[in-house]
């Protein structure tokens, strides 16, 4: 049984990793990358480092805001995704970024039409 749940952990890291590559090659592109720092499989949730050129970026919270967003969509056993820079303070700023088309899930049933991701 722990082969079977090793496996499933590989292979959760692999898509999360696959995710990572596939949706966010500019990262790489602009000098900065992304690394998996924890993985829980029991809670889904996932916590994502962003380091290089992406400490101290001025569109970090926008690239931490599509990657929260997107890989809980993408990656049905995330539930929660943590992400952060190498910068000081909160991960966003005190922002919370948005992107054309996507709603914020508190309840109140309105879309955000926020600035467009470089991405």
């Amino acid at each position: 049984m722990s082969t079977e749940t090793q496996n499933d952990g590989d292979d959760l890291e692999d898509s999360v990793t696959n995710f990572l590559r596939r949706n966010f090659p500019q990262i790489q592109m602009h000098g900065g990358n992304a690394a998996i720092r924890d993985i829980d499989r029991e809670t889904g949730e996932v916590t994502i480092a962003l380091g290089g050129a992406c400490s101290g970026c001025g569109i970090s919270p926008m690239t931490i805001q599509a990657i929260k967003s997107r890989m809980v969509k993408e990656i049905p056993e995330i539930e929660k995704v943590n992400a952060h820079t190498g910068a000081g303070g909160d991960e966003m700023g005190g922002a919370t970024p948005s992107f054309p088309g996507e709603t914020v899930d508190d309840d109140v049933g309105e879309s955000d039409e926020g600035p467009a991701a470089p991405f």
